[in-house]
């Protein structure tokens, strides 16, 4: 029964071990019979944690547009391991550009390509895009390129 709830909850999305080892238990599969099914989709490659840290980096990196460290953070609360999250976010950053990736989400924040005029609107922005994942020395040098300097 827990390996075809498994099955079941794997037909849906990709999940990590830990993810479907969780949802087991809340079914209230005893241990035994959770690490059966473990096993069993293990053997069966129904199961790995490095496609679904490569999946998750993917979606959050590509996708959603989030810095590398957002995206490691998320695939750690998905019960993997830092260091295949570190790989995996790594792997997927290469491929893309970070400038140009905390531009897309600076310009969602920026309407119509406005400046930044006052210290108070640069740091909210700074604080956003840090949370968003991004490396704090890009996110400066961006900002400070969209500052709006008074001419004297």
């Amino acid at each position: 029964a827990a390996y075809t709830d498994a099955v079941k909850m794997l037909s849906r999305r990709e999940l990590s071990e830990a993810q479907i080892r969780q949802r087991l238990a809340r079914r209230g599969h005893s241990e035994t019979a959770i690490e059966s099914a473990i096993a069993r989709l293990r053997e069966a490659h129904a199961i790995d944690d490095v496609r679904v840290a490569e999946a998750i980096a993917r979606n959050q990196i590509a996708t959603k547009r989030r810095g590398a460290w957002r995206a490691e953070r998320h695939i750690v609360q998905a019960g993997i391991t830092p260091a295949i999250a570190r790989r995996a976010t790594r792997a997927v950053s290469e491929t893309v550009d970070p400038d140009a990736q905390i531009e897309i989400s600076l310009s969602k924040r920026l309407r119509g390509g406005e400046r930044l005029t006052d210290e108070k609107t640069f740091r909210r922005l700074y604080r956003y895009l840090i949370g968003q994942g991004f490396e704090p020395e890009r996110v400066l040098a961006i900002l400070r390129k969209h500052q709006h300097r008074p001419r004297t």
